[in-house]
């Protein structure tokens, strides 16, 4: 299976960076790392994070201190979660996800934030342009608001009558909902009749299924954020109950036993959020630094859920495969 690489900067920027800046703590200098998530430990986001400070020279204990606070799936703690990292004074905030990003942008102007895993950081209102983001904010966009096009052409190619098509998403996520506006402008296009569904609760899911079950839909697209993505085994069952053909925004959902993926390595998005911690604690400005977005992205086929289903995967579509499940 091919694995692509994953990050560029963004195009028309010309910025010299070295390929990797080594940790040179001062003596005794020990760098405190706030790490506001939404979800609950452990986080396999996290660990690929501290992973990659660890490969940088950072040892926790002894040049680095990590203060974790989880939302555990409630965003709306964001902003007293937040508020606790700003408290205790650390050098650096790392976010992930739109409304962790606000929250945190909310609670100081100092302070520098890394995101790592923000679609539209501009459109949010996280940072004022990509290139220059000034202030205290910078990170790696996931650029997903760009993608929902590209989704539902490959859900087309495996499935041709795919209308009716029903849209999962979080509802009640600021950041979401920019993302599936996105998604209903690309349906349209493609005219392919789109209909969202809002999740935010395990009540909300119940209705979910019933409009599902209550009407004729030959195929799901689920926008993943914290909330999606902490419950997509319920979302893949259900899928998988209905023989409901799914594309999904994250492999995640695939390892999980969904159909199809196409989006950026979340994993490889933390691990460059590393890099800019690093290079903040080294004496980068944040505003300074431009926001990063991919330039390659993983379409993640489970060819085991694709028997199940009855389907057969295009030659056009496994040949762009960057990795096939068969188990």
């Amino acid at each position: 299976m091919r694995r692509r690489d994953f990050i560029r900067v963004i195009a028309g920027l010309s910025v010299a960076w070295p390929l990797a800046i080594r940790a040179q703590t001062p003596a005794g200098k020990i760098y405190r790392l706030g790490i506001l998530q939404p979800a609950k430990p452990p986080e396999p986001l996290v660990d690929a994070l501290i992973e990659r400070l660890k490969e940088l020279g950072y040892r926790e204990g002894r040049n680095i201190a990590y203060e974790y606070r989880w939302a555990e799936g409630k965003l709306d703690r964001f902003p007293e979660l937040a508020k606790q990292l700003v408290d205790l004074k650390v050098d650096v905030i790392t976010v992930f996800t739109t409304p962790g990003a606000i929250a945190a942008k909310n609670a100081t102007k100092t302070i520098p934030i890394v995101f790592g895993g923000v679609g539209d950081p501009v459109g949010a209102g996280v940072v004022p342009s990509l290139s220059h983001p000034g202030g205290n904010v910078t990170g790696i966009s996931i650029l997903a608001t760009e993608l929902s096009a590209k989704r539902l052409e490959i859900l087309k190619e495996i499935v041709p009558n795919a209308a009716p098509v029903a849209m999962f998403w979080n509802d009640t996520n600021p950041g979401m909902v920019l993302r599936a506006r996105e998604a209903e402008n690309a349906a349209d296009k493609l005219k392919l009749n789109l209909q969202s569904i809002g999740v935010h609760d395990l009540i909300s899911f119940d209705v979910a299924f019933g409009k599902i079950n209550g009407n004729q839909f030959n195929a799901l697209l689920t926008l993943v954020d914290p909330f999606t993505r902490e419950h997509r085994q319920r979302i893949v069952d259900f899928a998988a109950q209905r023989r409901l053909p799914a594309i999904y925004e994250s492999r995640e959902f695939v390892d999980a036993g969904g159909l199809v993926s196409y989006g950026p390595s979340l994993p490889a998005v933390q691990r460059r959020a590393a890099d800019y911690v690093n290079m903040i604690f080294k004496g980068s400005k944040p505003g300074d630094l431009p926001v990063e977005q991919p330039a390659k992205f993983e379409l993640v086929i489970n060819l085991k859920t694709a028997r199940e289903l009855g389907l057969t995967i295009p030659p056009t579509v496994l040949e762009r495969a960057d990795e096939l499940i068969d188990s």
